[in-house]
């Protein structure tokens, strides 16, 4: 490692140009991977599809839910036979369009029940429909102004395959003249997921560009003391632009969570150009370009590099979480700041060789030299006072770590997106009308689930569910089906059941019945927050203890009902786990790269900061999603970063005197500018996830940011603390073995 940073330093002067055209053409294949990236969005970002679970959940996904669109038609009344007469004419025409693979609604019901026709007349309507089981008409005709009607698409389309069946619908809507007073809207799952898609990718835009023009401002405001004070956001862009293009490259798919990982890149992207910039200024202000490179290179580059990796190790405890959507962040995090190190840690120093820079003068600004004077008095007050300030800290954290319980979990995907999001709010509509659209299934496979002890079983045990679970409003399995076409009651004998079988049409049965193993029941709710989905499915998962499916079949509850309330005990019980694994790496790390005792101080401030989080979050009212979940651990990362820099430069001073005061104000007067520029340009790019139109990422801007500005006061407030405690015990250790155990120290160690 020791000849690494020469190497690349003297790569960079004697061969600029040759280094340039290589970084040109990495540009350009970076370009090119850009746009390879691809949105992902459903429960693969939510859950392993590999697990068990996740393994039931796609077979589920892909035999009855599949990808489907939901057609809600609005009218002045839903049972009108000019209405469903509409409905009846657009079937047909739909199930020809791309990708599409069958559409259902209660005509098909009414005509299987009248000789294929549709009566003419209100009344001849009217009689047919009253032979439908309610809980099974409420599925297509909700209320007196809604139907509802289902377009299920083919299995395994792309992205784009799915745009376009979205589209071509559309259009086929839009001109097939409904009736006047009625209005098609398009909804469902495959309506949401692609609309959130879009939405992501503005989003990710927004939020990139929005980052770079604060940053923009804050090194005009607050970083003029160098030259070309702007060189660091051009080379926070470009790191931006490698890591895009080796993502679209590696085809790692973007999540919503990944998507917050790039504000995160940003800022710690610049706090690295802005380390390398002020070093250089720094040097080439009293040294010739080429030796002020070469110093700012090996020195600068280890210390940062150090840094970076630290801060690493908490992203990398994000892979013993059990939810991709946090793995897949900690992955981006680990990619984004080592790519953003390498492009300032070579970045910098080339154009630096390219424009033959110039330092901007000697001696430091009267803007820097006034907060380097400000933060190094405050400083020298804490380490003057530290058992008092670590002990008001450590209140505050422990206050924390007690709160941190008591912040709800929220998975409910609908609270994440945008509210107008056009399918969203239709589904809103939908919720206010009959409850939740999610449904509870329970997915029954067996040997035989078409027997008539298994279809029994199937209505008793929706029965019961509807009777005795206030939260479940209505229940429907092929068995509903089998009493329409069996004169309202269940059939006595197999042959009985068989027959009815027979006339279920063809579009209805595969909804509810994959061959003679396979069945479903859906339940549906009313609107429940996550915690009373997470009950209710504790309670459906013990009534099927209590009245089990007759022998040889099984039955499990599945779905997105599974996999967000299985969501909410992933997140709880690796939260803890994921930041006490962020600490012990960092631990590690620290005491393997260093090897000295006060390499391990920056533990009390980043722990401090986890539990400040907590409080904040408390009463601010903020909740835990899946993003905010990582927290504690990209804290630890973050956190890592500015204090680590305070506690290298504090070693480097206590070589030059043995005074900790004056070794303490010392550091914090050289670097106190570079750190402020660094953490205030970290916070503005995590502000700009406030700007999100995604309520989940805004929330964690928030929090992110709350995050930043502990870090800070972690650095410049406890670090000083924990250092000048540090030293008082090691003095007081080194006393007592030189006076009681007459052990010789050389003086200070």
């Amino acid at each position: 490692m020791s000849s690494f940073f020469p190497r690349i330093a003297d790569l960079i002067v004697r061969k600029p140009g040759t280094l340039s055209k290589i970084i040109l053409v990495l540009m350009v294949i970076s370009l090119i991977g850009m746009t390879m990236v691809t949105m992902e969005t459903g429960n693969s970002t939510y859950m392993d599809v590999n697990s068990p679970e996740g393994v039931l959940n796609d077979h589920y996904t892909e035999t009855f839910q599949k990808e489907t669109i939901i057609l809600l038609i609005e009218s002045g009344d839903s049972t009108s036979p000019d209405l469903l007469h509409y409905i009846d004419s657009i079937e047909e025409p739909i199930t020809h369009l791309q990708y599409v693979t069958s559409v259902t609604s209660i005509t098909d019901i009414i005509k299987s029940l009248n000789n294929q026709v549709l009566p003419s007349s209100s009344g001849e309507m009217t009689e047919v429909m009253a032979k439908v089981p309610s809980n099974v008409l409420k599925g297509y005709v909700p209320s007196g102004m809604l139907n509802m009607a289902t377009v299920s698409l083919k299995s395994g389309l792309s992205d784009s395959q799915k745009t376009s069946a979205l589209t071509n619908l559309q259009k086929f809507i839009s001109s097939s003249n409904p009736p006047p007073g009625v209005s098609v809207k398009l909804t469902g799952s495959a309506a949401f997921q692609q609309q959130m898609k879009t939405e992501m990718g503005k989003s990710m835009g927004t939020l990139i560009l929005a980052a770079l023009v604060l940053m923009v401002l804050v090194m005009g405001l607050m970083f003029g003391y160098v030259n070309h004070r702007f060189l660091p956001v051009v080379i926070v862009a470009a790191g931006l632009v490698f890591t895009f293009g080796f993502i679209g490259l590696a085809g790692i798919k973007i999540s919503m969570a990944v998507i917050s990982a790039f504000p995160v890149m940003i800022g710690l992207g610049i706090d690295y150009a802005i380390q390398f910039h002020s070093r250089l200024e720094e040097e080439a202000r009293d040294h010739p370009l080429p030796e002020a490179i070469k110093t700012t290179i090996t020195k600068t580059g280890p210390a940062v590099m150090y840094a970076m990796l630290a801060t690493c190790m908490g992203f990398v405890a994000m892979y013993i979480s059990p939810v991709p959507m946090m793995q897949g962040f900690g992955l981006v995090s680990i990619i984004g700041v080592a790519t953003c190190y390498i492009t300032s840690l070579i970045g910098i120093p080339l154009i630096a060789i390219l424009i033959n820079y110039q330092a901007k003068g000697h001696g430091n600004s009267k803007q820097a030299a006034l907060i380097d004077s400000v933060l190094s008095k405050t400083a020298v007050w804490i380490a003057r006072r530290p058992v008092p300030v670590l002990l008001v800290v450590l209140f505050i954290a422990f206050i924390g770590l007690q709160l941190d319980p008591l912040i709800p979990v929220d998975t409910n995907e609908n609270s994440f997106v945008p509210p107008d999001m056009p399918a969203k709010a239709t589904l809103d509509k939908v919720t206010r009308t009959i409850g939740s659209t999610d449904s509870a299934p329970i997915i029954i496979h067996g040997s035989n689930v078409l027997s008539l002890d298994s279809v029994r079983w199937m209505k008793d045990f929706t029965d019961l569910e509807v009777k005795t679970r206030s939260k479940i409003t209505r229940g429907t399995s092929i068995a509903d089906y089998v009493i329409t076409y069996n004169n309202g009651v269940i059939p006595q004998t197999q042959s009985e059941l068989d027959a009815a079988l027979a006339k279920i049409p063809e579009s209805i049965k595969s909804t509810y019945v994959n061959g003679n193993n396979e069945a479903v029941v859906q339940f549906n709710t009313v609107k429940l927050t996550t915690t009373t989905k997470s009950d209710l499915k504790n309670d459906i998962e013990g009534d099927l203890k209590l009245y089990p499916p007759p022998p040889g079949i099984k039955a499990d509850v599945t779905g997105s009902f599974a996999v967000f309330t299985n969501l909410v005990s992933d997140i709880v019980e690796s939260k803890d786990l994921i930041t006490y694994t962020g600490f012990i790496l960092v631990i590690l790390f620290l005491g393997l790269a260093y090897r000295n005792i006060n390499a391990l101080t920056p533990i009390v401030p980043i722990a401090a900061i986890v539990g400040w989080n907590a409080v904040a979050m408390y009463v601010m009212g903020l909740n835990y999603n899946p993003m905010t979940a990582c927290l504690g651990s990209m804290t630890i990362g973050v956190a890592a970063e500015y204090t680590i820099l305070v506690m290298e430069r504090y070693i480097e001073e206590k070589e030059n005197t043995p005074d900790v005061i004056e070794a303490l104000k010392n550091s914090v007067s050289k670097i106190g500018s570079a750190i402020l520029v660094s953490g205030l340009a970290t916070f503005f790019g995590f502000s700009a996830l406030i700007l999100s139109t995604f309520p989940i990422i805004s929330n964690f801007g928030l929090t992110t940011i709350i995050a930043v500005a502990f870090s800070l006061i972690g650095a410049i407030a406890v670090m000083p603390a924990i250092l000048s405690f540090i030293d008082k015990v090691v003095h007081g250790v080194q006393e007592f073995e030189e006076e009681v155990l007459h052990i010789p120290h050389p003086p200070h160690q």
